[in-house]
């Protein structure tokens, strides 16, 4: 999840390549380049609520042109990594928000704003003695745009919907199965986390096991560490870990036994940062992913056994 190049010297962008890569700017929210994936998660906002997926659209779009227009090339753009952060702005949007009409061009804004703080975060990490790491931008522009348009729209805001209250704590780690992965895009719905496990199955067994796995050891942790059964069974303790995993078992590290060890360490790593930042009030969004994905790979960078791709 880079920008490299200049548009100026990569070959044009034909009309399938621009809607291609406008697509799969949702696949690759969990590290794919895959259509069919993308489409399962579109389907999985759509049942949740079309106009969120609307602003999902509209976010990736104004990430994915702005991103060209200062630099990514083609294949950047084509393969989706110039739109996730804009998707997951325009999903973030509409937790924030909802969907008024005010929505919809602050999710534009907001995905044309993900592309220069992509620039810069990719500029910190390649520009600096940090470099030696290979360290990717991945979901932090997402992060900080968010962030940005949380505390500037709070006369906007919506009260999130109420959830049962959960007191059974297997029936909490039963339904987190499927809501860790949903709320990776900020959803709270068991279809949904259905539909996008799905498609990162059909992406790729790994991808999906490694999914899964995260959501079962991220919610194991939440449970021993004292999260509350309710926000456990809504996966707001869990989700972060479910793109560690990933991230760190078949993305960053090439899939091995080492990687795999590091990626269920990690996504326990991931659930003790998620509690702290919910102590601290702070907004979370997928920090706790970044941040111990980031110190992994540096981790990972000592280790002869954990080759990068």
């Amino acid at each position: 999840m880079s920008n490299t190049g200049a548009a100026a010297q990569s070959p044009a962008i034909s009309g399938s390549g621009w809607l291609t890569g406008w697509c799969q700017g949702l696949s690759q929210i969990f590290f794919q380049s895959n259509v069919l994936t993308a489409l399962l998660i579109l389907a999985a906002f759509a049942v949740a609520d079309w106009r969120m997926a609307l602003l999902v659209l509209i976010g990736a779009a104004g990430n994915t042109v702005t991103g060209r227009l200062i630099g990514a090339d083609s294949s950047s753009v084509t393969a989706g990594m110039q739109g996730f952060c804009g998707a997951l702005v325009g999903a973030a949007t509409y937790a924030t928000i909802g969907a008024p009409w005010e929505a919809y061009p602050i999710a534009l804004a907001g995905g044309i704003l993900c592309a220069p703080v992509i620039w810069l975060v990719n500029a910190l990490f390649t520009k600096t003695p940090l470099r030696i790491y290979g360290l990717p931008s991945t979901t932090a522009p997402f992060c900080i745009v968010a962030t940005i348009i949380l505390f500037s729209t709070e006369p906007l805001h919506v009260s999130a919907a109420s959830s049962d209250t959960i007191d059974s704590a297997p029936l909490a780690f039963v339904r987190s199965l499927l809501t860790n992965v949903s709320e990776v895009v900020l959803i709270n719905n068991e279809w949904s986390g259905a539909l996008i496990l799905l498609g990162l199955f059909v992406a790729s067994w790994k991808v999906g096991l490694a999914g899964l796995l995260g959501s079962v050891v991220g919610s194991l942790c939440a449970l021993a560490l004292g999260e509350a059964l309710t926000e456990t069974a809504n996966g707001l303790a869990g989700y972060s870990g479910v793109l560690t995993a990933i991230a760190l078992a078949v993305v960053f590290l090439r899939s091995s036994a080492i990687s795999w060890v590091l990626a269920i360490i990690g996504t326990a790593v991931t659930a003790l940062v998620t509690l702290l930042m919910h102590d601290i009030a702070a907004p979370t969004y997928t920090w706790p992913y970044i941040l111990t994905t980031w110190v992994f790979l540096i981790i990972a960078h000592y280790i002869p056994a954990a080759k990068r791709p």
